[in-house]
């Protein structure tokens, strides 16, 4: 990657697993720092179930534009390797529980008297501090305890959990909020800092509406399916062909949505004259709006109310979205050339920066950088060929 990428000359270790820690990396990564993987002598590559030995994509999707530095970092001789390593850092993300690093000899304390400058981020299920703080934490436990599935699915459904791991995700991505924040304060301060997130309080800092609907009235809000909690229409309605959404969110688009379908008669009818009754009669409302909707396909529902300034879209499959050209347009699939698959299919960059963009590379094979990575922290190729001879490094 240029000189000219936005994290471009910062370096980061990285001693992350599973799926919060690899994605803070890889956000970094993707933006030019130069981010080191540093793996054990027994890597979890494979996904659940795969038995083959090429990496299995919950790894890949998690693991680009990074370095991979095979170290078993448990013996004494590996730890020192580590710690070379760790002197030289801008950053060092870990997600272990808390207290394990320190248990290793690797927690702040050690570390910062070592290099000042360290920005050293940990993300954990709940925290350090707190009744929970030794408990392990799945993206599955944080979202219930969260609130997030109180609000997530029907009354008739009950709790339901969001289709990805969005609790794991978000702790990523505060995470790599509160690195860059660290990174900022350093420049003014010329020190490092600690950084820390959770699973549970980077979802509790979303809840937003919901969070400040239980403030104003004191009652949890109810869950509201595939429609918005706070306006109707708003949700998912009924072409002739398939389901597709509509979000009319004032009074205005609420006049152009009646027009557009030709049902004036909507306007006058006493239960839809104000957000609140619309709300509160949504039942009644979307059975009309569906009736209207059976006419035609979706796609003539989506151009039309679209024309007339209302928000409406598919709902698409991973499949359509990916062979969408609005997708296309801006980069967000992209194609890279991969030593042992051939070709590498990810996700693009959700920020396009004008002057100092990101680039996307290829996850690392295991351990594909760890004679470069090792010779840049001043080791000479004989002392690598002696950690190498006794299992240290591979």
């Amino acid at each position: 990657m240029g000189s000219n990428a936005p994290l471009a000359g910062v370096r980061v270790v990285d001693l992350t697993r599973y799926l919060a820690g690899p994605f803070c990396a890889q956000l970094l990564g993707d933006y030019g720092a130069n981010v080191v993987k540093v793996e054990p002598a027994d890597p979890a590559r494979l996904d659940p179930g795969e038995t083959h030995r090429r990496d299995g994509y919950s790894f890949m999707s998690t693991n680009r534009s990074k370095k991979s530095l095979r170290v078993d970092f448990r013996k004494p001789a590996g730890r020192e390797v580590l710690l070379r390593l760790i002197d030289s850092a801008d950053v060092l993300i870990n997600n272990y529980r808390p207290g394990i690093m320190a248990e290793m000899g690797l927690g702040y304390d050690e570390l910062k008297r070592r290099n000042p400058r360290l920005i050293f981020c940990s993300i954990s299920g709940f925290g350090s501090t707190g009744p929970l703080k030794d408990r392990p934490g799945f993206d599955q436990t944080a979202q219930g305890m969260s609130g997030l599935m109180s609000v997530t699915g029907t009354r008739e459904s009950g709790p339901i959990r969001v289709g990805i791991a969005i609790c794991d995700l978000l702790a990523g991505i505060f995470a790599a909020q509160g690195i860059l924040l660290a990174l900022e304060a350093r420049h003014r301060t010329g020190r490092g800092q600690q950084v820390e997130t959770s699973l549970l309080e980077a979802t509790v800092a979303i809840l937003t509406w919901s969070a400040g609907t239980y403030f104003a009235t004191g009652r949890s809000p109810e869950r509201a399916g595939n429609h918005h909690p706070l306006a109707s229409p708003h949700g998912v309605f009924m072409a002739a062909d398939r389901p597709f959404n509509i979000a009319v969110g004032n009074d205005a688009m609420w006049r152009s949505l009646a027009a557009a379908i030709e049902r004036p008669d909507l306007l006058s009818d006493p239960r839809f004259e104000t957000p609140r009754l619309r709300i509160a009669n949504r039942e009644d409302l979307s059975t009309e709006i569906n009736r209207t909707l059976q006419a035609s396909p979706s796609e003539h529902w989506i151009e039309l109310l679209n024309e007339h300034g209302i928000p409406a879209g598919p709902i698409l499959t991973l499949e359509e979205m990916f062979n969408h050209p609005q997708i296309a347009a801006r980069e967000m699939l992209l194609r890279l050339a991969h030593p042992e698959i051939g070709t590498f299919l990810t996700t693009g960059l959700p920020v396009k920066l004008s002057d100092t963009p990101g680039e996307v590379r290829r996850p690392p094979l295991f351990g594909e950088h760890t004679d470069e990575i090792l010779l840049e922290s001043g080791l000479t190729r004989d002392e690598i060929g002696q950690l190498r001879a006794t299992g240290i490094v591979g």
